[in-house]
C-alpha cells in the first residue's frame, strides 16, 4: 500500500507540474531531481571507496541539467569546463595510482548519466509542450507497470540473474510490448503527423533503453552492495531508483522529439 500511494503522490506532483506550470516549474522539478539523484550516486561512489568533489560534481550535474532543459546555455562548454575542472582537481590531490583514472571518470559519470538526461526530461516540455511530454510519462508507466506485473504472473527465466535476480525475460517482453502499444497509440494525437511505423520502431527503442538503463542502476547498486540508493521515497527506495530507466529513456525520446518525429 505504501508503495502505491507514493507512486500515486509522485505520479500527481510530475504530471500536476508539466500540465498546469509553465515549462520553467518542470526545469525547476528536473534540478531537484538531479541533485537528489546526484547525491544518492555519491553515496554508491563513497560505498565502492571512490571519492568524488560532491560541490564541485554537483555544481556540473546541475549545469548539464540547467544547459539541456532551458537550451539557453551550451551544454559543449559545461562539458569542457567540466573536464578540465575535474582534471584540475585531481591533479591537486597529488595521488598517483590506480585510483586517480577511476575516481577521475566516477566524478565525469553523473554528468552525463545524471545531469544531461534529467535536462532532456525538462527540454522535452519546453520543445514538445506538455503533451508530449505526458506522452513519455504514459509509456513509462505503461512499461513499468507490465514489466512488474507481467513478471510476477508469468515470469520464469531470469533476464540478468547476476544482477537483478527478480527480473525475468517475460517481464521484459510485457514491457517493451504495453510500453510500445501506450506511445504508438498515444502519438496518434501528439505526433499525428508522423508515420505509425517510425514512432513504432522509435517506442521500441525507448523502452528497451528504459529497461537497460534499470538494469545499469542495479549493477551500480549491487557493486556498492546496496538494495536501494536511499529511502528517500517509501516503498521506492531513492529518486535513482525511480528514475533509472527514464535516465536512458528520455535522452532517447528527446531526440526523436527533437529530430525525428517528422517524416
Amino acid at each position: 500500500m505504501v508503495r502505491v500511494l507514493s507512486a500515486l503522490v509522485l505520479a500527481a506532483l510530475v504530471i500536476g507540474v508539466v500540465t498546469l506550470l509553465p515549462p520553467i516549474a518542470t526545469l525547476v522539478l528536473a534540478v531537484l531531481a538531479a541533485a537528489l539523484a546526484f547525491d544518492e550516486y555519491a553515496d554508491l561512489a563513497a560505498a565502492l571507496d571512490i571519492r568524488i568533489p560532491r560541490v564541485l560534481c554537483a555544481a556540473a550535474v546541475t549545469a548539464a541539467c540547467v544547459a539541456v532543459g532551458s537550451d539557453s546555455l551550451p551544454v559543449d562548454v559545461v562539458l569542457m569546463s567540466s573536464l578540465v575542472l575535474i582534471g584540475v582537481y585531481a591533479v591537486a590531490r597529488s595521488q598517483p595510482g590506480p585510483a586517480a583514472l577511476r575516481d577521475a571518470a566516477a566524478a565525469l559519470l553523473p554528468i552525463v548519466y545524471i545531469g544531461l538526461p534529467i535536462g532532456s526530461l525538462a527540454a522535452i516540455r519546453l520543445i514538445g509542450g506538455r503533451d508530449a511530454t505526458l506522452l513519455l510519462i504514459v509509456t513509462m508507466i505503461a512499461s513499468d507497470s507490465a514489466q512488474y506485473y507481467t513478471g510476477r504472473m508469468l515470469g520464469r527465466r531470469p533476464l540478468a540473474a547476476a544482477i537483478s535476480p527478480k527480473k525475468t525475460v517475460e517481464g521484459a517482453i510485457g514491457g517493451l510490448v504495453f510500453g510500445t502499444a501506450a506511445m504508438t497509440a498515444g502519438a496518434r494525437w501528439v505526433f499525428a503527423e508522423t508515420p505509425v511505423p517510425i514512432v513504432a520502431a522509435a517506442a521500441v527503442v525507448i523502452v528497451a533503453v528504459g529497461m537497460a538503463g534499470d538494469l545499469f542502476e542495479s549493477l551500480l547498486k549491487r557493486s556498492a552492495g546496496v538494495k536501494d540508493s536511499s529511502s528517500v521515497i517509501p516503498g521506492h527506495g531513492g529518486v535513482l531508483d525511480r528514475i533509472d530507466s527514464w535516465l536512458f529513456a528520455g535522452p532517447m525520446y528527446y531526440l526523436f522529439t527533437r529530430y525525428l518525429q517528422y517524416p
